[in-house]
C-alpha cells in the first residue's frame, strides 16, 4: 500500500450488527461459507434492523479483503454503550451504541488493542432518539438494565428552579 501520510497500512474493518438483525454475523461465524437472510426482530437500533442486506456480496468481499470482523450487540449492550458515551458529551444514537458496544466487546476479547487507532462512525445524533434516551434513563427499555442511568428531574419552566436543582445536585456530588 502506498504511503498516503496518515495511512501507512491497510485498515481492518469491523462490521457491527444488532443481535436482533444479524445475518452477516451469522455468516461470519461460518467463515462466510454461506449466507442466509434472517427475519429481523424489532430493535432499538431501528435503522439497522435489516435481515437481508442488498449489497451482502459486496460487504462480504470487502470484509474478507480487509481482514474484517463481524460482531453483534444485544439491546442491553447497545443501550448501555450509548449511555456510557453520553457521559463524555457525545449524546449518540442507538445505532452508534451498537458500534460502541462492539468496540467494547472486541477490546475485552483482545481482538482490538487499546493501542490500535480506531474510528467509530456515528450516523445520527441522540436528539433524534429522545424516547430512547428518556426510556433508558427512566429504566423502562425492554431487555435493558440501565447501568448509567441519570434519572430525569421534572421542573417548572423557570430558570430559578433549574438553577436550584443544579445547585442541589452539585452539593450532593461533593
Amino acid at each position: 500500500m502506498h504511503d498516503l501520510g496518515i495511512i501507512n497500512k491497510k485498515p481492518r474493518i469491523v462490521l457491527a450488527q444488532a443481535q436482533k438483525a444479524n445475518p452477516l454475523y451469522q455468516s461470519y461465524l461460518k467463515g462466510f461459507a454461506s449466507f442466509e437472510p434472517v427475519l429481523p426482530e424489532k430493535t432499538l437500533a431501528s435503522a439497522i434492523q435489516i435481515g437481508d442486506p442488498v449489497s451482502v456480496k459486496k460487504a462480504i468481499k470487502t470484509l474478507k479483503e480487509f481482514d474484517g470482523i463481524v460482531e453483534q450487540a444485544s439491546e442491553d449492550e447497545l443501550a448501555n454503550a450509548s449511555a456510557l458515551a453520553d457521559r463524555t458529551g457525545l449524546f449518540c444514537c442507538p445505532h452508534t451504541g451498537v458500534a460502541l458496544a462492539v468496540l467494547i466487546k472486541l477490546l475485552e476479547k483482545k481482538q482490538i488493542s487499546k493501542r490500535d487507532r480506531t474510528v467509530v462512525i456515528s450516523t445520527a445524533h441522540g436528539l433524534k432518539f429522545s424516547e430512547f434516551k428518556i426510556g433508558y434513563h427512566e429504566n423502562r427499555l425492554p431487555e435493558v438494565t440501565s447501568r448509567y442511568m441519570n434519572r430525569p428531574v421534572e421542573l417548572e419552566a423557570d430558570v430559578n428552579r433549574v438553577r436550584e436543582a443544579l445547585e442541589k445536585k452539585f452539593r450532593e456530588m461533593k
